[in-house]
């Protein structure tokens, strides 16, 4: 579907499309651009992982049900689904930079209100906000790239994010459950905030403008209608949104359980997180690298087909040990890893495949796509893990549900795609 490079072209930092005149800040190079768009996805793990060991110390501190405490995630996760629905759409209209510094500012509001709420119910509130200006940065970062970068170029530069991006749930965990240890649960906030003012200052300064003004779209009522209309009622885009969506569940599936899970059947305690935590982002750091090395040497079909490889012999052996035997350590969490290794080498294909069905309006596909994704993980924390949560052998039987539907998303697009007229395909 897309053109291999020549087999000369060097497969390290390409030079990025020329901006326009009317930008005045300079693109950084590959790896500057791909820190800076990994240091804006980073909001949205360190939101969740950091303070899921805090979940007892927050109960006891605000004199809350342990549902009360669940559905700080789920409120946060629903704020989050139903604004990245609007990233995009704005930053269509508004350009890029405007649109994540503005975030930015709101993010770091709410934040403090976590780290200063007395009761559950502000908790609640200020979450909401975290939430709807967490995703602005996944959304925007994939329309820069889409905007600078092209086919090979553009999946290495996404997958090099998604290696830098895999520093925050590695960390995020086990330093939310230091915190904890030594000092307080809205210690957690106050470092969240100290993270947030920084990268408003580094964008302030480094972020280029990669949408000219004359490349922008309306921002009215009925011309969003058309475009989200359009999205919305392509089969094509709901299956690859789909793949990624339903990959990504059978991970935060674990991720949403941990604080149940962990505990519960394998003894662990708030600051031992990382058994599950450093195997899942391992995996997703190495499967990025790959991506990263094999971009423009294969299909985008072959690569994913590979990851799919990869994914269900995970969840299947995963399954399968928990059929058989008790949860033990190492067995219950090692195959996260390889889990997590062919979900990173599915995810750049799969996001670009989704992105290019709307060439002229990425920004938008891209919040349709982090909504899928953002709207199935809500679903998941708030219905499927808890109820999935008491027994590990149901949590391996969920992840190999989400890991079927995804392959069979994935089969089902290429048969669709197949059989469309040439003149519609996209």
């Amino acid at each position: 579907m897309f053109p291999s490079p020549p087999p000369d072209l060097p497969p390290d930092p390409v030079t990025p499309v020329p901006l326009p005149p009317v930008t005045r800040r300079a693109v950084p190079g590959m790896v500057g651009l791909a820190t800076l768009l990994a240091g804006l996805s980073m909001l949205g793990p360190f939101s969740i992982d950091a303070y899921l060991p805090a979940f007892p110390n927050i109960q006891a501190s605000l004199n809350a049900t342990p549902i009360e405490v669940q559905q700080t995630l789920t409120a946060y996760m629903l704020a989050f689904a139903g604004m990245v629905l609007w990233h995009g759409a704005l930053a269509d209209a508004f350009g890029r930079r405007n649109v994540v510094l503005c975030a930015l500012v709101v993010f770091a509001i709410g934040t403090f209100g976590c780290a200063a709420s007395h009761s559950v119910h502000y908790l609640w509130i200020f979450r909401i906000m975290q939430g709807v200006s967490a995703g602005a940065g996944v959304v925007v970062g994939r329309a820069i790239i889409r905007d600078l970068y092209d086919d090979a170029p553009a999946a290495r530069l996404l997958s090099l994010v998604t290696m830098i991006f895999t520093i925050a749930p590695a960390i995020a965990p086990i330093l939310g459950g230091w915190i904890v240890k030594y000092a307080d649960w809205r210690t957690i906030f106050l470092v969240l905030l100290a993270y947030s003012v920084i990268l408003f200052v580094y964008c302030y300064r480094r972020l280029p403008e990669t949408l000219p003004p004359e490349k922008r779209q309306p921002f009215n009522p009925r011309y969003l209608w058309q475009n989200y209309s359009a999205i919305f009622s392509s089969p094509l885009f709901h299956m690859k949104a789909g793949i990624v969506a339903c990959n990504f569940a059978g991970l935060f599936l674990y991720i949403a359980a941990a604080p149940v899970a962990l505990p519960l059947h394998l003894g662990l305690g708030p600051d031992q997180f990382g058994w599950l935590f450093i195997p899942s982002v391992s995996g997703i750091f190495l499967g990025a690298l790959t991506a990263n090395r094999i971009a423009g040497k294969m299909s985008f079909a072959r690569q994913i087909g590979i990851g799919f490889g990869f994914l269900l012999t995970a969840a299947s052996a995963n399954l399968l040990y928990h059929s058989v035997f008790t949860p033990a350590l190492p067995w219950s969490v090692a195959p996260m890893f390889f889990y997590t290794f062919g979900m990173s080498l599915i995810a750049p294909g799969a996001t670009l495949l989704a992105l290019d069905l709307f060439p002229h309006i990425r920004g938008t596909v891209a919040s349709c796509q982090s909504f899928a994704v953002t709207l199935l993980g809500a679903l998941v924390a708030g219905v499927i893990a808890p109820f999935l949560s008491h027994s590990m052998l149901w949590l391996a039987m969920g992840q190999v549900g989400f890991a079927l539907c995804a392959l069979g998303l994935w089969v089902a697009s290429r048969l669709y795609h197949r059989r469309r007229p040439a003149a519609l395909r996209t």
